[in-house]
C-alpha cells in the first residue's frame, strides 16, 4: 500500500517521501499490514476556503482523505496533490512545516489518526 510521509530534516525544511506499507496474503480476508499502534482518531472537516499557511503538524499522524483533495506545499517549494482515498503520514512536527489548502471550493472531510 502506497502512501506519502511529509516530514522534516536536520536543517527545519519540510519533504515529501513516497512510502510502502507492506502487506501480507490473509487468505480469504484480503492482504493485512502489521498492527500499528495508534493512540487516538479525529474526525475533521474543513471549510469550502480552507487555505493554511505554513504549519507544522501538531504530532505524528495519519491523515485519510474521505472526500475532496488536498495542495500540500513543502517549505522548498514542492507542491502535491492528494485526492479522496489518500493516505498522509505527517511527521513534519517542528521546523518549518508545510501549507494545505483545498483543491476545490467545497467542505472537505478526513481521519487524523495520531501516533
Amino acid at each position: 500500500m502506497k502512501m506519502t510521509r511529509i516530514f522534516s530534516d536536520i536543517n527545519g525544511e519540510s519533504h515529501f517521501e513516497d512510502i510502502e506499507i507492506p502487506l501480507t496474503d490473509q487468505g480469504d480476508i484480503g492482504f493485512l499490514s502489521d498492527d500499528i499502534n495508534v493512540k487516538k482518531m479525529q474526525f475533521r472537516k474543513v471549510s469550502a476556503e480552507y487555505d493554511y499557511d505554513f504549519h507544522h503538524a501538531p504530532q505524528r499522524q495519519y491523515i485519510v482523505l474521505l472526500d475532496g483533495g488536498v495542495e500540500i506545499q513543502t517549505s522548498l517549494g514542492e507542491i502535491r496533490q492528494f485526492q479522496t482515498g489518500e493516505i498522509l503520514l505527517v511527521e513534519d512536527i517542528s521546523g518549518k512545516g508545510h501549507k494545505t489548502k483545498n483543491l476545490e471550493k467545497k467542505e472537505r472531510t478526513s481521519i487524523f489518526i495520531h501516533l
